[in-house]
């Protein structure tokens, strides 16, 4: 029997079987399933995907295995299946990828295809989802399978644990990724699509299985019609696999790295103040920036972005239903935005500009007239509106061509070194113009978007890209693929951003998880901001990628200094995340919870966020046989740390506190 890395399988019957995956479960079913519109599905499965039509016919062709990747061939009358299992060297973690091709000599419709799915997961598991809302991002909920509501019984059950992203926000309600845990191990997924997704566990047959893919006909509003001889790939899928926790989100994170967007001016993860939050926000001034800048600069940071606002006429109020056109404001930048970003250039910094590059305001005439009505998302031969924007489609030349204008205008006219691209509302079920539905026009549009932002890597390699999405609404890997770093979240309120930070990498890289820093806000401002609020803005941002904001000049040269010592601890951390893996000794936290820990494990050394949000008292970390434990920031804490053969300790002498801790193991 051949072995590929941690896969086992066989040829039973024709079929080809999956029959072990990293000793975690048996698996008895094919790989794939797609159903064909008008051929049988051979059950009463009512929402389910499984024993599709073809699922049932496949058979397998043969398979070959060349350096790290299994390729599986198998066919029925009217499809042939090609399914890719990619292996790494540094993890256990499988990219798996599955494409479709029409064999027969008429047209088929697709109406389901999976990216991967296999039945075999015991019954006494749990499982863990990613929940998402807006400054909510990242809350998983635990609960054994029953509690979720399946129970293996004959004939099949009805129920599912299931969810369908349907839209261009692929995160709003819930990460495309899970956790299945058993006694003796667990598996991690994550699907990569930048739309629309769907996974389901249910029963068959008395056992469970888990089914991952992109959108689908009644999820989604999907279907592809193939003509003979073409093909359909589905989005890719990862597992990876562990003991427990820590382990199995090594195993991701490792695996993450070989496919996130890494770009080389951004490889030392820089420091970096945005004006927006708590500061700008959607109105910036040329006055203002040159005043904060010089503050900024002499803290440390070596990135300063100019967020929404500097384009346009309109008030910050008033501004988002007239964007599109993406030129310079004379109203808030009357000698031209150039000679601001040039004076932040001379400090020393690096200058940024905002942009929403995939939307057009409804009142934004020029550009209306502009665009034909192919470039826009349509439904029944309408424009599709939403919070009074209209989307662009990259799917056309005349859209791709006026914003690749845009960015050079940005970069070469204005001067620009980093470009935020924000993505503030959500398409629904996606174009039916020049698409056979919806839900394939959004799967092509969110296609030729992401190229068209590696052909602006391509051509502005100095230039840092980041995504956005109205904080973290587009928090996937397959947008992760093509950015630097991603928001996490536009969260206003300091002390809720640790219930964020604190989970974020299970999602996210460190090395791309953007979290804001902003000390002083509308209702804390000058004399009111203590120095336990700037310490734990800062820690916030430790773990990720530190983006700091809001009126610092308000702030006591003590205070700054805090700031200083802050940025300088931030950088050292650098190269250390880009190899270290998510450490959760206390597992994940949740909303409301007073003590809470996480952090990063790079060998025999931990770095730990500690917050305490409750009254004075001791945060705890189960971390056993610690050999040594130091505060790292900031560096005169009152805080106390002890540890044993079992824990750290960190005992807080007030509420609102924390520490960044150095674990030696």
């Amino acid at each position: 029997m051949p072995d590929f890395k941690n896969i086992t399988f066989e040829i039973i019957d024709g079929k080809f079987i999956l029959t072990r995956l990293e000793n975690l479960c048996d698996l008895k079913s094919t790989v794939a399933q797609v159903q064909v519109a008008g051929e049988n599905k051979d059950s009463h499965m009512g929402a389910k995907m499984v024993n599709s039509s073809e699922g049932k016919r496949l058979q397998y062709l043969c398979h070959t295995v060349e350096e790290n990747v299994l390729t599986v061939l198998q066919r029925s009358d009217l499809v042939q299946v090609e399914t890719h299992f990619t292996a790494y060297e540094d993890t256990n973690a499988l990219r798996i990828s599955t494409a479709v091709t029409n064999i027969s000599a008429e047209p088929i419709v697709l109406e389901e295809v999976s990216a991967f799915m296999f039945c075999g997961i015991p019954a006494d598991g749990a499982f863990t989802r990613f929940l998402q809302s807006h400054h909510k991002e990242c809350q998983p909920v635990t609960k054994s399978l029953s509690d979720w509501g399946l129970t293996p019984r004959e004939p099949n059950g009805q129920k599912r644990i299931a969810f369908a992203n349907i839209g261009s926000w692929s995160t709003k309600e819930e990460l495309p990724q899970g956790i299945l845990a058993w006694n003796d191990g667990q598996m991690m997924f994550q699907i990569e699509s930048a739309g629309s997704w769907y996974y389901e566990i249910s029963d068959l047959e008395k056992e469970y299985y888990l089914y991952l893919g992109g959108a689908n006909l009644p999820f989604g509003g999907w279907a592809c019609q193939l003509q003979p001889g073409e093909k359909y790939e589905a989005p890719t899928v990862a597992l990876a696999f562990g003991g427990d926790l820590n382990d199995v989100l090594a195993n991701m994170t490792r695996y993450r790295r070989h496919i996130a967007g890494n770009y080389a001016p951004d490889a030392h993860l820089p420091a970096i103040f945005n004006e927006y939050m708590h500061l700008s926000w959607d109105s910036p001034l040329a006055e203002r920036t040159h005043a904060m800048a010089d503050l900024v600069a002499s803290l440390g940071a070596e990135y300063y972005v100019i967020d929404c606002g500097w384009h346009n006429e309109e008030p910050g109020n008033e501004i988002y239903p007239y964007v599109g056109q993406w030129v310079q404001s004379k109203a808030r930048f009357p000698e031209g935005i150039r000679k601001t970003l040039d004076y932040i250039r001379s400090l020393g910094m690096k200058p940024g500009l905002w942009i929403e590059p995939e939307i057009i305001g409804c009142q934004c005439e020029d550009m209306l007239k502009f665009y034909d009505d192919e470039c826009f998302f349509q439904r029944f031969g309408k424009r599709l509106n939403v919070m009074g924007r209209q989307f662009l489609d990259y799917r056309y030349p005349k859209v791709r061509a006026y914003m690749s204008e845009t960015i050079r205008r940005m970069v070469e006219d204005y001067g620009t070194s980093y470009i935020k691209f924000d993505y503030n509302q959500d398409c629904g079920v996606g174009t039916d113009l020049d698409a056979f539905t919806p839900g394939k026009g959004l799967e092509d549009a969110c296609t030729a978007f992401l190229d068209w932002v590696g052909e602006m890597h391509a051509k502005y390699p100095d230039v840092v890209f980041e995504g956005c999405a109205s904080g973290g609404m587009r928090m996937d890997h397959r947008a992760l693929s093509e950015f630097s770093l991603l928001s996490t979240s536009d969260q206003t309120q300091y002390l809720l951003y640790p219930y964020i930070a604190g989970n974020i990498l299970s999602a996210v890289l460190p090395e791309q998880a953007a979290v804001w820093s902003y000390p002083v806000t509308e209702d804390c401002t000058g004399p009111d901001v203590s120095d336990d609020r700037i310490v734990m803005n800062m820690v916030n941002s430790f773990l990720g990628r530190m983006h700091l904001a809001s009126h610092l000049e308000q702030l006591n040269d003590r205070q700054l200094q805090l700031i200083r010592e802050g940025i300088v601890y931030y950088n050292s951390l650098s190269e250390m995340k880009k190899r270290a893996v998510p450490y959760f000794p206390n597992g994940f936290t949740h909303f409301g919870a007073e003590k809470i820990c996480s952090g990063l494990r790079d060998g025999d050394k931990v770095y730990l966020a500690v917050w305490n949000l409750g009254d004075a008292g001791q945060v705890r970390a189960d971390i056993p046989n610690a050999k040594s434990v130091k505060i790292g920031y900031p560096g005169n804490s009152d805080a106390v740390v002890t540890w044993d053969e079992e824990s750290v300790k960190v005992d807080f002498p007030r509420t609102n506190m924390a520490v960044f801790l150095e674990v030696c193991l």
